[in-house]
């Protein structure tokens, strides 16, 4: 099907210590196709992976591009440690590109096969520019050297109907579909800004193609911009030593030992292997973490009907292995088997939905008030095939159902949808409306930073309050953790590079539980620390699930159990066993932080990056309305005596909320301080150049940003 429009072959590179050497561009406008040389000094200064695609990004933009300029770029890498088989968490494909949410460098990984099949393919990272003029599908045959682009028009739009068509096209029989892997996005991603990419794994057992996804800040809506329908590779012949390690009996040995760990360990600690993520969801509502009605509180007594045992015991399948990519011990990428849908355009149909991870029950789930597990896995399937970010999409939608009950918008606004908490029927009819690109569910789509400029222009709403609960930092909405009482949290979501988003900083126990950061000093170091090293995994290609979600048994006994020094040092010996290198657990942190800065001055570069793109809104930080305040009143009339000498008795409550709120916001600027002194930065945000020098990025093209702004 589809007119081929261009080929190319190519010997595919072979990998040396975990790289192949090339990598490949693709400008869809004039459809020219060429190799590149990864450098040494590529390889140097930033690593593999998202360092990779940060680097191919900076080189293919201007401070003027914006998200659907020709010239941007969707950037994808695997890093050297990609496609190991024999340590889990190894699938990973990072991405990034200028986002249609923050107009900055977004970066997202997604498991899957995509990534390493890429890589075994001769790849080492993968530029797509341009647009092309008619949808179009790229096909990567990895093992006879052939690149395609032909038209699509034909194929269908939503993802588990386009990948299941393309990996049956593309195999030559059942055997050899765990050999396809498909990138494609949704019907949806053509008419809002937060769609998503999904990475297909054709799941033998099943029989039937799933999905992980590359969701955050909008690259689903880039690819279909740019007219890509699909991306297909081929590879067959995956065997336990294709990335030709230097040292692979060592690669082996510590493979066996966290493999072990996993086997003894996860039904006492964390049960991956039965739940997957949404282990935590009781968790969260125990400590008061669980974002519930836009994050007003920290919980709900019905939080019981979404618990991780009604999942286990009624709706995921059990007893089989589901890894996302060969040799994951954790198996953590759970799934509901025949699941019947029962609206839009499937309704009556029996499908698999991948999940619900942690993400999906607490934004889908408690932070719109809908404590339904059907409700929440059928909102989750939608968001997949239509390609929409759930996290930006629930916590947007959360957002709408505030105004709504708030009465800033009405149901003149809404198109008639009564958009208040716990209206799963309307929360699904705006999916469905996103993906036809009609009513609210596209104006929905914009997400809430630019919903608020048009609720208070057009529909009259109070600016001030819109600002305090809507829940977007550089405007990337929040993911899905209340955090009122972790200060080190408030830092890790709002100082974070790209956005709020957890796979940079969570230090909510070590901050509030445990009590480990007590001081501003201490939350600077961990901000500092736990950035840098969870964006090493970005760099080399692996999933952080493994690093900490099940620990060794003595853990606990080391000096610094949130850092599991045992799985750091794992990370350490493989990455040398791989590229035959002799890095040690502070040239791992060195390696991140390169990378870390670089992102932070292309922010700086894009006209973002400085103190003022780092504040949070207020609900972030403390209760915005009466209610909140309320609802949590022994606490904070507690905080006012202890840390303000105040009398609550003596105050009123718009008196006291003022006053926390002043107290709270001043704690939020000496935490910003010691957290730009910690990094490096101006009291502006800025990296200054020592700091570069330091760290060996002083390259003069980030000097010329910066050193006009120290």
């Amino acid at each position: 099907m589809g007119t081929i429009l261009k080929e190319y072959k190519y010997t595919p590179a072979k990998i040396v210590h975990g790289y192949s050497g090339k990598s490949l561009y693709i400008n869809l406008s004039d459809l020219r196709i060429e190799e590149k040389v990864v450098t040494e000094f590529m390889k140097e200064k930033f690593t593999g992976g998202k360092g990779f695609d940060l680097w191919y990004l900076w080189n293919a933009v201007t401070p003027e591009t914006r998200w659907n300029s020709p010239e941007n770029e969707i950037v994808m890498s695997v890093g050297p440690l990609g496609g190991i088989t024999q340590y889990s968490g190894t699938g990973k494909t990072l991405v990034a590109s200028i986002s249609p949410l923050t107009d900055i460098p977004i970066d997202s990984n997604a498991g899957g096969y995509f990534g390493p099949l890429l890589k075994f393919s001769g790849w080492d990272a993968f530029e797509i520019q341009g647009k092309a003029e008619k949808d179009i599908i790229i096909f990567i045959d990895g093992n006879n050297g052939l690149i395609e682009i032909k038209e699509a028009e034909e194929y269908p739009e939503d993802s588990h109907v386009l990948a299941e068509q393309l990996t049956r096209e593309y195999a030559e029989d059942e055997d050899d579909m765990v050999n396809v892997s498909v990138v494609s996005s949704g019907s949806a991603a053509k008419h809002s800004l937060m769609g998503l990419l999904n990475f297909s794994f054709y799941d033998p057992r099943r029989k039937t193609v799933r999905f992980k996804q590359a969701a955050r800040g909008g690259l689903g809506t880039i690819l279909r911009d740019k007219k890509i329908k699909a991306l297909v590779v081929k590879y067959k012949g995956i065997t336990p030593n294709l990335n030709n390690a230097a040292d692979l009996a060592t690669i082996n040995k510590v493979g066996v030992k966290y493999h072990k760990q996993m086997h003894d360990l996860d039904s006492k600690q964390n049960k991956m292997r039965q739940i997957g993520t949404a282990n935590t969801v009781m968790i969260m509502s125990q400590y008061d973490l669980l974002p519930t009605r836009n994050f007003q509180t920290g919980g709900d007594p019905e939080v019981v009907k979404i618990a991780p045992e009604v999942f286990i015991n009624e709706w995921l399948t059990q007893g089989l292995h589901d890894g996302c990519w060969y040799g994951c011990t954790m198996a953590c990428a759970k799934c509901a088997d025949h699941f019947l849908l029962t609206s839009g355009p499937y309704a009556g149909e029996r499908v698999t939905v991948d999940g619900p991870e942690y993400e999906c029950v607490a934004g889908l789930g408690a932070n719109l008030g809908i404590f339904d597990p059907q409700a929440i896995l059928e909102e989750n399937f939608y968001c997949d095939t239509y390609g929409i970010d759930l996290i930006s999409y629930a916590t947007t939608v959360a957002f709408i159902m505030e105004c709504y009950e708030r009465e800033q918008i009405g149901p003149d606004h809404t198109g008639g949808l009564e958009l208040r908490f716990g209206n799963a029927s309307a929360s699904l009819e705006l999916m469905h409306q996103m993906s036809r690109g009609e009513g609210f569910g596209k104006l929905a789509g914009l997400g809430i930073r630019k919903l608020k400029k048009i609720f208070v222009e057009e529909f009259g709403a109070d600016a001030d309050l819109l600002e305090d609960i809507g829940m977007e930092v550089k405007g990337l909405e929040y993911a899905e953790y209340a955090h009122k009482e972790s200060l080190a949290q408030q830092g890790g979501f709002a100082l974070a590079t790209k956005g709020p988003q957890h796979d940079e900083a969570w230090l909510i126990f070590m901050d509030m539980v445990n009590k480990q950061i007590p001081t501003f000093e201490d939350k600077a170091n961990a901000l500092y620390y736990f950035p840098m090293f969870r964006t090493w995994f970005g760099l080399v290609g692996l999933c952080k699930l493994p690093w900490n979600d099940i620990v060794p048994s003595d853990n606990y006994k080391t000096s610094e159990p949130a850092k599991v020094p045992e799985h750091v040092q794992n990370y350490v010996d493989i990455f040398n066993a791989v590229t035959g290198e002799d890095i040690d657990k502070d040239d791992l942190i060195l390696q991140s932080e390169r990378v870390y800065q670089f992102q932070r001055v292309f922010s700086v570069r894009m006209g973002k990056g400085e103190r003022k793109d780092d504040y949070p809104p207020y609900r972030s930080l403390g209760p915005v309305s009466a209610e909140e305040y309320l609802s949590r009143k022994e606490l904070y009339d507690k905080q006012l005596r202890d840390f303000q000498g105040l009398d609550p008795e003596k105050m009123s409550l718009d008196e006291k909320i003022a006053k926390l709120r002043a107290y709270r916001e001043d704690q939020y600027e000496q935490l910003m301080d010691a957290v730009y002194r910690r990094r490096g930065w101006t009291m502006n945000g800025i990296p200054t150049p020592e700091r570069l020098k330091e760290i060996g990025m002083d390259l003069p093209m980030l000097l010329e940003v910066v050193e006009p702004k120290q």
